[in-house]
């Protein structure tokens, strides 16, 4: 079963009843991950999180440190219409979220993208 498979379905338990989640992808906030680069032990800094755009609302939920791909508990929600807007290129982009800079791998961009995408879409013109 591939990543995004399992994170849809670890997430759906947080969710409301019927609610379907239309995109879904790991990030964590704290510094930037590219200071793993000098040291690991900045790991303990990081705040895991998973990201899941709903036809309701985005949706951040906590992860653990050990189980990054494991979503726990609501952290915070948004409505809708909330840009994600990501920046920067290279393996790591970023996006500001409630006040919290998250940072996203090269192998989600296009899932956090697609959330920016797809509210364009549905928007009345």
């Amino acid at each position: 079963m591939a990543l995004r498979d399992n994170l849809r379905k670890r997430t759906e338990p947080l969710m409301e009843p019927g609610e379907q989640i239309q995109a879904i992808f790991p990030a964590q906030s704290g510094m930037s991950p590219y200071f793993f680069l000098l040291t690991w032990l900045l790991a303990f800094f990081s705040k895991y999180v998973v990201v899941a755009a709903t036809d309701r609302r985005i949706v951040v939920a906590r992860a653990s440190a050990w189980r990054p791909t494991f979503p726990n508990e609501i952290l915070a929600t948004y409505p809708l219409e909330t840009r994600i807007g990501l920046h920067g290129g290279g393996i790591w982009s970023k996006f500001e979220l409630g006040g919290t800079t998250y940072w996203v791998h090269r192998r989600f961009r296009k899932d956090a993208a697609g959330i920016d995408g797809a509210q364009a879409a549905t928007a009345p013109a």
